[in-house]
């Protein structure tokens, strides 16, 4: 059987025109390479992440401190990939008004320069990939590829949406055996009809 016939593609679509750098709540997932199980396995519907599948918990909760516009929210650590919500917001946003009663004065350039922009979605995970893989292969003493090419990204548009991504990734290990990049998988996750109607393929 083919890695397609186990693996139904995904869309390979972006949404056009959209700004990707733009501030905004995006869920990724990143997969393996060749969908190895190599993080960890799923036993009685808990996750039992290996030293490799901490290495690469430890660099997505170090993203912030290498670039500040992100933000991370929920994430998941499964045997061949994870599944993590990303918010990327400007740097810095301007002034407030000065406070009632304040003496006023003219704007400065300052006070007129737009935010700083954050990096692109996919410059960050790019930099999440290239770190943990060398976390991973050091662990493994090996090298080589360690992530599949490119990632899956849902722009999140409301907070249902959210919300209902923030479930899923807290019962992932639960739904395992449904799990489209489970290898033995028995059946399809609700999830993953929803979610096929908006996921896009990035690179990095």
């Amino acid at each position: 059987m083919t890695d397609k016939a186990i693996h139904p593609a995904r869309r390979p679509l972006r949404l056009r025109d959209y700004d990707y750098a733009s501030a905004d709540y995006y869920f990724l997932t990143v997969c393996t390479y060749k969908r190895e199980c190599l993080l960890g396995q799923v036993a009685d519907g808990r996750m039992q992440v290996s030293a490799e599948g901490a290495a690469v918990t430890q660099t997505w909760l170090g993203l912030p401190g290498r670039f500040p516009a992100v933000v991370h929210d929920a994430f998941v650590v499964m045997p061949n990939h994870v599944h993590g919500v990303l918010v990327l917001r400007p740097t810095d946003v301007a002034p407030d008004s000065a406070a009632p009663g304040a003496a006023s004065s003219a704007p400065t350039s300052s006070d007129l320069a737009p935010p700083h922009r954050p990096p692109t979605l996919g410059a960050v995970v790019r930099a999440f990939k290239s770190i943990s893989a060398i976390r991973v292969n050091q662990l493994l003493a090996r090298s080589g590829a360690v992530w599949q090419r490119g990632f899956y990204d849902h722009v999140v548009r409301d907070e249902p949406s959210l919300l209902r991504i923030k479930e899923y990734i807290a019962t992932n290990p639960l739904r395992w055996s449904l799990d489209r990049e489970n290898p033995t998988r028995t059946g399809e996750d609700d999830f993953d009809r929803w979610q096929r109607t908006f996921a896009r393929h990035g690179e990095g």
